[in-house]
């Protein structure tokens, strides 16, 4: 809303009614046009979900990757993950079903 209507009101009357700092709103808008650094990995991660059917989770994808010449923290590619919705499926075991009284 700021960024929207910053040439009709003062900026700073805007960051105190919305309860948002100055500096936080100038970092704003000094990162809205870079590009994502990591946009590379993250496509990585998605197109190897996809292949694998959404079976990797963050310490498997983390070994592909160092696999594949990408090494990054395994805390990195779990916050990777996460933030862009490429975590696994968890996939529970059925539990036991009795079958009724055996002879």
């Amino acid at each position: 809303m700021i960024y929207r209507y910053r040439e009709k009101y003062p900026i700073w009357r805007m960051c105190k009614f919305f309860g948002v700092s100055r500096s936080g709103y100038y970092a704003y808008t000094h990162n809205l046009n870079r590009p994502n650094p990591n946009q590379s990995i993250i496509d990585q991660i998605a197109r190897q979900q996809k292949r694998c059917k959404n079976t990797y989770g963050y310490r498997r994808m983390h070994l592909w990757l160092d696999k594949n010449g990408c090494h990054r923290n395994p805390k990195t590619v779990l916050r990777l993950m996460k933030t862009n919705g490429l975590l696994s499926e968890i996939r529970r075991r059925r539990q036991w079903k009795q079958l009724g009284q055996q002879v």
